[in-house]
């Protein structure tokens, strides 16, 4: 059986897909009593499941009449990519959110589990045993070169 966390980042994500626009509007106490959990625990799936590195931007209004705005940002061309690549990326990167990225890339489908995968190993902690910040620098040089590799004609 699936995790409550899993449940409603899938519910979330579905829902997504199927709204216009790509965004959705949703009060976390009424998400929370759909799946008879408590409010915080939809504020971890948020915070930690659909972040701008994952290609999530979530905008939140507290009070009365709040909700918690999520929409996919949608990546459509090669140039949009790369551009969205370089400015994620910069000179440094830490592991969390070189991962992010990969993952956006890998749920957009620009490119495969398999390369995901070996992007991942190649960018990891254990892959480069070098202290900081070195390793976010080298890690940002590595990713970068990865990626222009992969996705350029």
């Amino acid at each position: 059986m699936r995790n409550i966390s899993e449940l409603i980042e899938n519910y979330l994500k579905r829902i997504l897909q199927q709204s216009p626009g790509g965004i959705i509007e949703i009060q976390r106490n009424d998400l929370a009593d759909e799946f008879q959990c408590v409010p915080s625990q939809i504020n971890y799936v948020i915070s930690t499941r659909f972040t701008l590195e994952k290609g999530y931007v979530v905008e939140s209004k507290r009070g009365g009449g709040g909700y918690i705005r999520i929409q996919k940002v949608e990546l459509s061309s090669r140039g949009q990519i790369l551009n969205h690549i370089f400015q994620t990326i910069g000179e440094a990167i830490d592991q969390t959110g070189a991962e992010g990225l990969v993952y956006q890339l890998e749920e957009g489908k620009q490119i495969s589990s398999r390369e995901a995968n070996l992007i991942r190993a190649a960018i990891s902690r254990d892959a480069l045993q070098i202290k900081l910040p070195f390793r976010d620098e080298i890690r940002a040089k590595l990713l970068k070169a990865m990626l222009i590799a992969l996705l350029s004609p």
